[in-house]
């Protein structure tokens, strides 16, 4: 009696644990941000998301796929042409994450890669279309512009594969080695223009300011002529008397000058 109720509690304890086992292995999580769809061998994939928690799952029948809502970065390099022939190279910075709702439907058709397959694609296309609207000085001048149009025609683009877009911009824009040479020159040539045109007004402001300079002379010599006709040499006498003033004030101020009467030298006091 002992023996069998040794075995049946044995037995009841590994029933217990396949149970457990059993029970367990059927339980996954989702953690935040993301969402999970079941892939049955027998129906396929299900319609139904499971959001964020503890979930059941029948084992080998059902498989839970996880795929992450939040957004994501992406850097999509696209080489294509402006309006003039001239070569671009374009990255785009894009944040992007799958509608939770239509995950059954992009891992039926998409696979959980879905960004692999779906943004360089719709991204190369989208760009291709609008750069080839504008010219190589256009991209530069109206970049707002051609970043906006690009923005709206790639979100609507992607919506069509159930992937939103939260954030789009150009990260990257250079042009081919001759355009850049190019614009190189005409920035050079540009500069020497203005530089021509400052050395022009130059010579036109000195020219200017000689012949104010001249007609100053003129007049002043006009003026002096009239005083000498009115005055005689009287007006002559007086600045050359200021003039005499002026030069012994100086040297009275000098060092090293000596005064001396009238017809006198400087060996004065020698003997003879």
């Amino acid at each position: 009696m002992a023996t069998q109720f040794v075995n049946r509690i044995g037995q009841l304890g590994l029933g217990v644990a396949i149970v457990g086992g059993v029970v367990n292995s059927a339980l996954y999580n989702v953690d935040g941000g993301h969402r999970a769809v079941i892939f049955d061998r027998f129906t396929g994939v299900k319609q139904t998301v499971s959001g964020e928690g503890t979930h059941f799952f029948v084992p080998w029948v059902q498989r839970p796929v996880i795929f992450d809502i939040r957004s994501q970065p992406r850097n999509v390099p696209v080489v294509t042409g402006s309006k003039d022939l001239q070569n671009v190279n374009i990255t785009l910075r894009i944040l992007f994450r799958p509608v939770p709702d239509q995950l059954p439907k992009i891992y039926t058709i998409l696979g959980q890669d879905y960004d692999e397959r779906v943004l360089p694609s719709i991204t190369t296309e989208v760009l291709k279309a609008v750069v080839a609207q504008f010219d190589a000085g256009e991209l530069i001048t109206q970049r707002e512009m051609v970043s906006q149009k690009v923005s709206d025609d790639l979100t609507e683009r992607a919506a069509q594969f159930g992937v939103i877009l939260d954030d789009i911009s150009i990260t990257h824009l250079t042009f081919g080695k001759e355009f850049t040479q190019a614009v190189e020159m005409k920035q050079v040539a540009q500069q020497e223009a203005e530089k021509a045109r400052f050395m022009v007004e130059k010579a036109e402001q000195m020219k200017q300011a000689a012949i104010v300079s001249a007609e100053g002379d003129a007049e002043a010599a006009a003026l002096l002529a009239k005083s000498f006709g009115d005055s005689g040499d009287g007006l002559v006498e007086l600045r050359r008397i200021e003039a005499a003033e002026d030069i012994a004030y100086q040297m009275s101020r000098s060092r090293g000058v000596a005064y001396l009467p009238a017809g006198q030298t400087t060996l004065l006091n020698l003997p003879q």
